[in-house]
């Protein structure tokens, strides 16, 4: 489904990834692993059209989307959760769910997916009409993730949603991932911190230090790699 094939992108002068290629397939969850500023974050950006690569190819469905702007990517079926969640304080629950849908038509799909996801947050349900800024950090990441359901994505990008979370909502949150993955096939992209908690959800993973990609394998064999396991599982 996503192909990145020698990405190279710079803020500036300073360059965030170096010759980054990876693929992920139809159904799969992908989680990429790093630390802070090796360029896990700058992936995702690249992928939505936010960060556009200096060189390289970025293939979705076989069409290459790296000279894309972020609203067609958007139109052709990816869609991000950005780090921070980035909902839009002032307006209602309700009201960032539907600019979710901003680029449908079909009303029947929308009403639809809004009681999916209603069914899968139903704390946002009750808070339909509270102000998204009124809401706690959980309430907000599930908020997040909602209104990117909004649009039917194919691929949903997540970036770090366990950030600033309780143990007891990380786990929710990632239970739920799971779930979109089963339930609707929905293809996902994970950027985690907890690496621990996204290797035991993912397919596979890849492994990013300094901007260069050094270890992919099967999430189960990553949970077991004893370099993984220092690094980034703590143990």
């Amino acid at each position: 489904m996503l192909e990145l094939r020698n990405i190279q992108a710079y803020y500036g002068s300073i360059q965030a990834l170096k010759d980054i290629s990876l693929n992920i397939e139809r159904g799969e969850i992908i989680t990429l692993i790093g630390a802070n500023g090796a360029g896990k974050s700058t992936t995702l950006m690249s992928v939505c059209g936010i960060v556009a690569p200096r060189s390289g190819e970025i293939i979705f469905k076989g069409e290459p989307i790296q000279s894309r702007s972020a609203d067609q990517i958007v139109a052709m079926g990816i869609c991000q959760v950005p780090e921070g969640r980035h909902i839009f304080p002032a307006l209602s629950v309700q009201e960032n769910l539907d600019l979710g849908a901003f680029l449908r038509t079909d009303r029947g799909g929308i009403k639809q997916d809004m009681e999916y996801v209603f069914s899968l947050f139903p704390i946002l349900k009750e808070r339909r009409h509270q102000p998204g800024g009124t809401l706690s950090g959980g309430e907000q990441q599930m908020l997040a993730m909602s209104r990117a359901l909004m649009a039917r994505p194919e691929l949903l990008l997540l970036d770090e949603p366990s950030m600033g979370l309780a143990p007891l909502i990380i786990q929710q949150i990632f239970n739920i991932i799971k779930k979109i993955n089963e339930e609707h096939n929905t293809t996902i992209f994970l950027v985690e911190q907890n690496a621990n908690q996204a290797l035991r959800i993912a397919n596979r993973g890849y492994v990013i230090e300094n901007g260069r990609i050094t270890l992919t394998d099967a999430a189960d064999k990553l949970l077991s790699n004893a370099e993984v396991q220092k690094a980034y599982l703590g143990m």
